[in-house]
């Protein structure tokens, strides 16, 4: 709807080919900040909203290597950790290399 904004902002919505997958809790607000840096790169991403599911937190856990916390992150089927651990990539200008890539 806003596209045209997206020169403005520095925003390359074309160019995030990878496949994006986040666990999420409705109301957790590492989630919340992580969507948001996923939305501000454009990316377009799979969220997978886990509240009170055992069985889809268990699924999740076993992705990411034993990891249970919210959200857990996975760029092109690479766990990439939770919200800190995706703004570090970026804060080191690799998250924009990661998300450019497409899924093989």
């Amino acid at each position: 709807m806003l596209d045209f904004l997206n020169p403005i902002l520095g925003r390359n919505p074309e160019q995030m080919k990878a496949n994006v997958e986040i666990y999420t809790w409705q109301a957790c607000p590492f989630c919340i900040r992580a969507k948001l840096l996923l939305w501000w790169k454009g990316v377009d991403y799979t969220e997978y909203k886990i509240d009170g599911d055992d069985n889809a937190r268990n699924q999740m856990a076993e992705r990411a290597n034993g990891g249970r916390t919210v959200p857990q992150i996975f760029i092109n089927n690479q766990h990439i950790g939770g919200c800190d651990e995706l703004y570090d990539l970026d804060a080191k200008a690799q998250l924009e290399s990661l998300l450019t890539q497409a899924a093989s």
